[in-house]
């Protein structure tokens, strides 16, 4: 009789997982339209194999927050920022299997949010953490989480991965983690104020890498369209002294998207991804620029011509203008962004950020960054 009923009860709730999926895919098709997103987590650990060891249960209260939002918005392209990798995809794996795909609890407690499946997704190596072998921030020693090509104290710390429910062309995504960041045209070369002297000497500027974490191009297939995820994560423009080093990296880190979107035949000189293939995006190529690029166009200590020129680039869309993080005493900055490119017909977009009223607003607790969204008619 146990057995029995133990069955039963597996039955019914297996049929009514399978029925909220249902509904929920039978609503987006509805609406037919595509919904992306972009959503800084801070799911970093303070050693290797941390994150992973964690989302490898089902209980992880952070993740649990994390997927309760990514349940409710719905994206179906959605970009993690802070999420580690590791050469198996391990964490982004179990992030995807563990939490996405699973029920969590409505702010009610009485029912369950939809699932969301991803069988598709992209974890980026990362710059971060990688041992540079060169003293960095010169302070006469080596092998600090400064001396890495990114910042981090172990190999692959806020690193980030690309979610899909379509297709990702993985034979055409471009990376471009060593591109060297003395070959950007008009590349800001950090100098100390008080001498007028590089912060770099030349032997070291000759090996910096340009991306603190990686530079991206995720082409994915929407039906008979192809759309290109341009991701990145620029370090933030603080941390450092007067020689500005990050301020002018996280310029540069989003200056690379303007050069990429220029379609100037003459990059082919230098703009070369880590396969080796040439060249910028395609002139007629679909697209959003995507992710935490750590750039305030108004508030902030950043400088901000990067980000203002690349809000107003003749091929992106600023959509939403909302502020998308807190960062305490520092205040409410506009630092997340999904830009799409302006072929794309933008239908909605918003930021998660519900009122402290909002039983919802727990789930905030797990980031000091909001999850950002916009819907495109497919």
């Amino acid at each position: 009789m146990y057995k029995k009923t133990s069955l039963i009860r597996m039955t019914l709730a297996l049929l009514i997982v399978f029925l909220l999926v249902t509904n929920a895919t039978a609503q987006k098709t509805m609406r037919n339209t595509l919904r992306i997103a972009t959503f800084n987590v801070s799911l970093y650990g303070k050693q290797q194999g941390q994150i992973r060891d964690r989302l490898s249960g089902r209980e992880d209260l952070q993740a649990k927050r994390i997927a309760s939002i990514v349940q409710t918005v719905r994206p179906d392209i959605l970009l993690v920022n802070e999420l580690d990798y590791q050469p198996d995809s391990a964490p982004a794996k179990l992030l995807a299997e563990n939490y996405f795909a699973v029920p969590q609890d409505s702010v009610t407690g009485d029912e369950k949010l939809w699932p969301i499946e991803y069988p598709h997704w992209f974890s980026a190596p990362s710059n971060t953490g990688i041992d540079s072998a060169l003293d960095l921030n010169n302070d006469g020693k080596l092998g600090s989480g400064s001396d890495a090509w990114g910042y981090g104290i172990y190999p692959g710390q806020y690193a980030m991965t690309v979610y899909s429910r379509y297709p990702i062309d993985t034979k055409s995504i471009r990376t471009f983690q060593n591109l060297l960041w003395m070959n950007l045209p008009g590349a800001i070369r950090p100098r100390i104020p008080a001498t007028g002297q590089p912060y770099y000497e030349d032997a070291t500027w000759a090996k910096l890498r340009l991306s603190s974490k990686n530079h991206i191009d995720v082409p994915i297939q929407v039906g008979d369209r192809v759309i290109h995820v341009l991701a990145s994560h620029p370090t933030p423009p603080v941390f450092d002294g007067p020689e500005d080093r990050n301020g002018a990296r996280n310029h540069d880190e989003i200056q690379f998207w303007n050069h990429y979107l220029d379609a100037d035949d003459t990059a082919r000189t230098w703009l070369v991804d880590d396969d080796g293939r040439a060249g910028p995006l395609d002139a007629d190529a679909s697209f959003v620029v995507i992710g935490d690029l750590n750039a305030d166009p108004i508030d902030g200590s950043g400088r901000r011509e990067a980000i203002i020129r690349l809000l107003n680039h003749p091929r992106t869309r600023d959509v939403h203008q909302s502020k998308t993080a807190d960062f305490g005493r520092n205040g409410r900055m506009r630092v997340d962004y999904v830009l799409p490119s302006r072929d794309l017909d933008v239908v909605d977009s918003g930021v998660f950020w519900p009122d402290d009223s909002d039983p919802q607003s727990t789930w905030i607790k797990a980031s000091d960054h909001r999850l950002v969204w916009i819907e495109v008619k497919r």
